[in-house]
């Protein structure tokens, strides 16, 4: 076995108030720290838990929070003293509107990424979020070294290019902020994602008492074949039940960047002068909708 970093998903449910929320994550984050983590996710928007659906709209937008203040500060400061990265997941307050947010402090509580979310549910209440403009990759310090790690949050991982911009940008590991069912799709959207990229996904759901959340927070490695090994093996590192709770999985770094140095996936036989048609603005039918952002 090579370097072991170690991923701690944290499946749980989020509290009434911002206050009550910034304990609850900071004890997980601690819990995830005495199980050896050395990387902490969270689930989407944990500031508020998600709570969009079914409120005024001017009534969850009151509740962003600045990306630098005193909320996401605290993680930051917890990840220098853990030291231990953690992504910290929020609705952030905006000029215009709110967006959907991570950031990602490094093992020495430095801020090394923040990432709003792209591909924003312009099909239901999340059309009333700003989109971010960008996917971008940063270069985390662990204890196993530099590790390359790009972000993607729930629906971004519907589209094949959002994982693929990573790629091309270096990233060996992708966190997914989630909060929506995992059912058997969604979990091959994942899975395929880590395969077809040979990057690792890490995935964090909100648990089953989560109103239209199942768990099934999950860790694909993307290594789908060994040497010496007939056949291919399978990506899935960890896949969660239900139930609250802190899960962690180990990723291989060694075995994943041998296999990324050989194999066929990625950037290795692809033809990027035949894909201009993916850079056409143009919607046409079927796939005409009411709140495009074109």
């Amino acid at each position: 076995m090579g370097d072991e970093l170690k991923i701690a998903l944290l499946q749980i449910a989020p509290c009434d108030t911002l206050q009550e929320n910034l304990e609850k994550g900071r004890a997980a984050c601690r819990k995830a720290k005495a199980q050896g983590a050395d990387i902490a996710l969270f689930p989407e928007m944990w500031s508020n838990g998600y709570r969009l659906y079914d409120r005024p709209v001017g009534d969850w937008k009151a509740e962003a929070i600045p990306a630098d203040g005193a909320f996401v500060q605290a993680f930051g400061r917890l990840a220098q003293e853990l030291e231990m990265a953690i992504g910290i997941t929020l609705l952030e307050k905006h000029p215009g509107a709110p967006r959907n947010t991570l950031v990602l402090f490094d093992r020495r509580g430095r801020r090394c990424l923040t990432y709003a979310k792209v591909h924003t549910c312009d099909f239901d209440v999340e059309r009333h979020l700003t989109p971010g403009e960008a996917f971008t990759v940063a270069e985390l310090d662990t204890a196993c070294g530099p590790v390359r790690v790009g972000a993607m949050i729930c629906y971004d991982r519907e589209f094949p290019e959002s994982a693929r911009i990573l790629m091309l940008q270096g990233a060996e590991l992708i966190l997914v902020p989630n909060a929506c069912p995992m059912e058997i799709n969604r979990l091959a959207q994942l899975r395929a994602r880590a395969y077809e990229n040979m990057v690792a996904v890490a995935t964090c759901n909100y648990p089953d008492t989560v109103p239209d959340c199942n768990g099934g927070s999950s860790v694909f490695d993307g290594v789908a074949y060994l040497p010496g090994q007939a056949g291919s093996r399978d990506t899935c590192l960890l896949q969660a039940g239900g139930a609250e709770g802190v899960y962690t999985a180990s990723l291989d770094l060694t075995m994943l960047r041998r296999y990324r140095e050989t194999e066929m996936q990625g950037d290795a036989y692809r033809r990027p002068q035949l894909y201009t048609p993916l850079t056409d603005t143009q919607q046409r039918p079927p796939f005409c909708r009411p709140h495009p952002r074109r």
